[in-house]
């Protein structure tokens, strides 16, 4: 039985460090290089997109919230870039701007992997569960405000900054509503699926699709031209 002073509370500043971890984890993995945050958080009175990237994600159960990652036109396309080198992409095929398509979608798909290590977190660390929307990953040039579908009640923002290795900055923002998790008893954490084994899986089903069909010898091509009855 666990007595009052042993009671482990888990606040609003303890789901921002498990997300920012959950963001370095995922980036320093993809991006094969060191992605770092501030000590310092800052208090804010609203979350927003800013360019020259925005993305963001809802999520709700057990507590309802929103994140919101901004990205710079540098911090995009470096972490874009030595992810797709690492995926095995010549770098001739690379996309030139961070306004193209395709670099959307990489960050939106390491947003995705971004939230979802962070809800693996939240159910095994405070046996709760929350559920996310898509993420949703917009290029940007003029600020917009965001506000939660779901009102908060006790409304809770803050900002977090991040750096690169080439020393690009980016932003985390998250609106939550006020909560606290409280330790009634012990028991075992949930271990939270490794994000190198999900890098390598991506890596096999990249070069899955991207390898050339097999070639068909001749005796086979005769083979295909008499059943066709040619």
């Amino acid at each position: 039985m666990i007595t009052k002073e042993e009671r482990v509370v888990y606040g609003t500043e303890d789901l921002l460090t498990t997300l920012c971890s959950s963001v370095t984890r995922v980036l320093n993995v993809a991006s094969q290089s060191r992605i770092t945050y501030s000590a310092m958080v800052q208090r804010i009175t609203k979350v927003g997109l800013k360019p020259d990237i925005g993305c963001f994600v809802l999520f709700d159960g057990g507590f309802t919230g929103l994140v919101v990652l901004n990205f710079s036109a540098e911090a995009a396309m470096e972490i874009y870039e030595r992810y797709m080198l690492s995926m095995g992409m010549p770098k001739s095929e690379l996309a030139s701007s961070f306004t193209s398509d395709e670099v959307a979608n990489i960050m939106g798909e390491l947003m995705n992997q971004i939230v979802g290590d962070f809800t693996g977190k939240v159910r095994g660390e405070l046996h709760t569960n929350i559920t996310q929307n898509q993420p949703k990953m917009l290029v940007l040039n003029k600020q917009v405000t965001l506000s939660v579908d779901t009102p908060l009640d006790r409304p809770e923002m803050r900002r977090v900054s991040f750096f690169t290795e080439r020393n690009n900055i980016f932003y985390l923002e998250l609106a939550i509503d006020r909560t606290e998790f409280i330790k009634l008893h012990d028991f075992e954490k949930t271990e939270v699926e490794d994000p190198d084994a999900l890098l390598e899986r991506e890596q096999a089903a990249h070069k899955a699709a991207t390898a050339p069909a097999p070639a068909i010898s001749s005796d086979d091509a005769d083979e295909l031209l008499k059943s066709l009855g040619m």
